[in-house]
């Protein structure tokens, strides 16, 4: 029993020492080959200096390319290289987050009309304290009225007599200055709560605008649309319907914004919504 473990190790190692042997001799016969920059075909058994920056192939004593070389990139290529990748992720990331929101699109609203009826539900918040706080800039001015009617009486003298004259009491100067405040504080606050409005509508106008697209033609699913910039383009109107092209098609979209078209074969671009002036 000992002596068959014994053969069939030794028999083992054998056939590793040959399999060694074989490589050894693969790789001691083999040349390396390339083409430099000059178009000069270069051979040697180790690579050629010459060829640093081109690709680089290992031959076999038989003329069998064993491998392929790539060569060594510059600083510039690597930087390049790492630019593309991010790149990529930022375009995979953009398709990923644009499928969720378009798959929470689909699965929160049923019709357009109902992009109508929640926009509204915002806004109505909005348009009560815009409501309450005109009621309350309508009694801060007619309290500013009495104020500088009163302060008109004190300069002018108590007793009404001209060549008297005197200033209003600092209570009052005070009044005057926290009234003036807060009226414009209020009106500050309102033209916050009118942006604020206007924001709204264009969320859901291109939310309803993106859906409508879905449902009619599934394969806008390849354009995710990105957030709406401050500045745009002078061939561009703002909030008015457009067009993008994407890998040929023609889509309507909201003129102003930048869209990220993703092609059949992987590859993703920027392309604008425009709209010609007339």
């Amino acid at each position: 029993m000992m002596k068959t473990r014994r053969a069939l190790g030794e028999k083992k190692m054998r056939r590793i020492f040959l399999l060694l042997a074989v490589a050894f001799a693969t790789s001691a016969g083999a040349t390396f080959k390339c083409v430099d920059p000059k178009g000069v075909t270069r051979i040697g058994d180790t690579p050629p200096e010459e060829c640093g920056n081109v690709v680089v192939y290992e031959i076999s004593a038989g003329g069998a390319v064993i491998k392929k070389i790539e060569p060594t990139p510059t600083p510039e290529q690597v930087k390049a290289l790492e630019e593309d990748r991010e790149r990529k992720k930022e375009s995979d990331r953009a398709a990923a987050d644009q499928k969720r929101k378009d798959a929470a699109l689909l699965a929160s609203f049923s019709g357009e009309k109902e992009f109508d009826v929640a926009r509204d539900r915002n806004i109505e918040p909005l348009v009560g304290r815009i409501q309450g706080n005109e009621e309350r800039l309508k009694e801060i001015a007619k309290r500013i009225k009495e104020l500088e009617d009163e302060m008109e009486f004190y300069k002018a003298g108590k007793s009404g007599k001209a060549g008297k004259s005197g200033e209003p009491p600092p209570v009052l100067v005070e009044v005057m200055a926290r009234s003036r405040a807060e009226k414009a504080t209020l009106e500050k606050a309102n033209v916050g709560y009118q942006k604020e409005i206007e924001d709204i509508k264009a969320k859901f106008e291109i939310d309803k605008r993106r859906w409508v697209s879905l449902k009619t033609d599934p394969s806008s699913r390849n354009m995710q649309p990105e957030p709406a910039k401050a500045a745009v383009a002078g061939t561009m109107i703002p909030g008015a319907a457009g067009t993008a092209n994407c890998a040929g098609k023609i889509y309507e979209c909201q003129a102003g914004q930048t869209y990220v078209c993703h092609r059949g074969d992987g590859y993703a671009y920027k392309v604008n919504c425009v709209v010609e002036r007339k």
